[in-house]
């Protein structure tokens, strides 16, 4: 048989189409629509909004007249009849705004509608379609024979809300992030590289150390996409376009030279890197932060897309420098301890600005003010000793507290003339000391060397050792002689 001659059943063709197919009867939404027309309506959403219930008259207006074989499966129904008793339970909830729209469309004017819109098995399963209507030419007067094609398309909506829902769940990520996030574009910086790489530089650091505006260059190429919220409160910002606008006030100072590393890194290949830096916020304080910066996947042809993880390390960084304090310094004076006076000793034996003046300095009647008022008066004591002594020093002397009432003083480049004149400030320093606070007087035993020669500077220092033993022994003479007189129970009192 030839082609031409070739005979197809339009009626088996709609039976076994592989979408759903719906022969349907709108005549009389047509007569609905006259009726209304002739009420005056104009507006038919206006119309739908005051009374919801006139869309239900148009759902209820349509006739089904007949289905394939496609839509009772789609619909999970045995027969068209099973279906058609039960289109109720197909066209529900969430339908009735779309079906308006389709309603709208044909009151217009149209000879058809085409919408997305939302059925349902008679087991429950939503459905997401496709509708395609269009009255079947011949019939544009009354709408008596309209073809409505449903496709279904749920695999395809649902893919899109997984889709949304990842991108939303990304985007929390993101935003909400307890570490401040930055998305930022390196490809100018990725750039400026390979050209300097067809300039025939090989030693990147030396080129930068030479040409430290290139450094700058690199710096002006950088473009932020995005920052997060906890960028905001870290850098102080009320909004993204007031840190954006500011972005020189964030990174500035020692920033050019961790930004340096952070260049040779990239011109070496590490497209992920960590090290810690220093940026500010809009309020000029300084913030320690530990930065991660990857280049996402993707983008290692051209650094498009880079991902910057700034962590707040400001409170870590000063509980290391108070650390680091406590480990060369005493709690209670504030002054060097025992292991920093024993390492500048070991310096000063090694190089120093000589002559150093030693002063080692015992401090009078400590013993007794804890015994008789207690060691709160005692740490008082010491505290004031310590403001003594640093004071007529200076800050530049290493000054030590190297034990419980012991003090000592290494000063460079300080002659026996200055010596002197440091204990003439020491004693004017105490006296004023002495006049301020009330209570226990306030006084040293102290010993004295000046070395010139670095191989006897630990014989110096047993010999201001000794001569403070010395004065010591005396203070403790003369407070038993005077004991027994008026003078001495009022400077102990």
């Amino acid at each position: 048989m030839s082609r031409d001659t070739l005979q197809y059943d339009p009626a088996l063709l709609i039976e076994h189409a592989p979408i759903s197919l719906w022969l349907e009867d709108f005549s009389g939404v047509r007569a609905l629509f006259e009726a209304w027309r002739a009420e005056g309506v104009t507006d038919i959403d206006a119309h739908f909004a005051a009374d919801p219930g006139r869309v239900d008259a148009c759902a209820a207006a349509i006739r089904v007249l007949s289905v394939n074989q496609r839509t009772l499966e789609l619909l999970g129904a045995d027969d068209s009849e099973r279906l058609i008793a039960n289109l109720d339970r197909v066209f529900r909830d969430d339908m009735r705004v779309q079906h308006a729209r389709d309603m709208a469309a044909l009151w217009e004017g149209r000879n058809g509608f085409a919408s997305q819109s939302v059925n349902y098995s008679l087991d429950g399963r939503r459905i997401d379609v496709l509708v395609n209507a269009r009255i079947l030419p011949g019939h544009e007067q009354d709408w008596s024979r309209v073809i409505v094609a449903l496709e279904d398309i749920t695999p395809r909506v649902r893919a899109q809300e997984q889709l949304r829902r990842s991108e939303q769940y990304a985007q929390g990520l993101f935003e909400h992030s307890p570490v401040s996030l930055w998305v930022e574009d390196f490809s100018g910086i990725k750039r400026l590289l390979d050209e300097a790489r067809r300039m025939g530089i090989e030693d990147f650091r030396t080129f930068l150390n030479v040409h430290p505006d290139f450094v700058t260059r690199c710096m002006q190429e950088i473009s932020v996409i995005d920052v997060n919220v906890q960028t905001l409160r870290m850098f102080g910002a009320a909004s993204k376009a007031e840190l954006l606008g500011n972005l020189d006030r964030v990174f500035r100072d020692d920033m050019h030279a961790h930004f340096t590393e952070q260049l040779i890194d990239l011109w070496s290949g590490k497209l992920f890197q960590q090290r810690e830096t220093i940026n500010y916020s809009l309020s000029g304080q300084a913030v320690n932060v530990h930065m991660q910066f990857s280049v996402l996947p993707g983008n290692e042809a051209d650094w498009s897309l880079v991902l910057i993880s700034l962590t707040d390390i400001t409170a870590r960084k000063k509980a290391e420098v108070y650390l680091e304090f406590l480990g060369r310094h005493d709690a209670l004076t504030k002054l060097s301890n025992r292991a920093y006076y024993e390492e500048e000793l070991a310096r000063l034996g090694r190089r120093g600005h000589y002559p150093v003046g030693i002063v080692v300095a015992d401090l009078n009647g400590l013993k007794r003010v804890n015994d008789e008022l207690g060691h709160a008066a005692g740490d008082d004591l010491l505290r004031r000793a310590g403001e003594v002594l640093r004071k007529a020093a200076g800050e530049s002397a290493c000054v030590a507290r190297i034990g419980g009432d012991e003090f000592a003083l290494l000063l460079q480049e300080c002659d026996e003339a200055a010596l002197r004149e440091l204990l003439a400030r020491l004693q004017a320093v105490l006296e004023l000391n002495n006049q301020f606070y009330a209570g226990k007087r306030l006084s040293f035993a102290i010993g004295t060397a000046t070395c010139h020669d670095p191989l006897r500077l630990m014989a110096c220092v047993q010999h201001a050792d000794e001569e403070m033993y010395v004065a010591k022994r005396a203070y403790y003479k003369q407070l038993g002689v005077d004991r027994r007189g008026a003078a001495a129970a009022a400077d102990e009192a």
